[in-house]
């Protein structure tokens, strides 16, 4: 009888005992993507909020709605969440002016 009891006793001890604290995160990534086509490769200047970027834009023929367009460093820019101001310049003339909201792990693209 004391056997027995000793063993469940063990038993109990040793099933309670951890090897540590576990954590497991996903979701969706904190933040958006803005693409942009026009009918022709051309450079353009992104302003967005206090940042600037030179990105190229991607031809709108390779573009199509039901498929999504490669994004690359070169044609997207990424975004915090949020509602952003976007202004687009190809040399000093404006080609987009808008703010967007944009949520997180959203890709936007924007057809100049």
């Amino acid at each position: 009888m004391k056997k027995l009891l000793l063993a469940f006793a063990a038993a109990v001890l040793l099933a309670g005992c951890g090897v540590g604290s576990y954590t497991v995160v996903s979701g969706r990534a904190d933040e958006g993507f803005i693409s942009f086509v026009t009918d022709k490769f051309m450079p353009v200047r992104v302003i967005i909020g206090d940042k600037e970027y030179n990105i190229s834009s991607v031809k709108h023929k390779a573009y199509r709605k039901d498929r999504k367009i490669k994004q690359t460093s070169k044609n997207t820019v990424r975004v915090a969440p949020g509602t952003q101001e976007v202004l687009v310049l190809h040399g000093k003339d404006t080609l987009y002016s808008k703010k967007l909201f944009v949520s997180a792990s959203e890709h936007r693209i924007i057809e100049l």
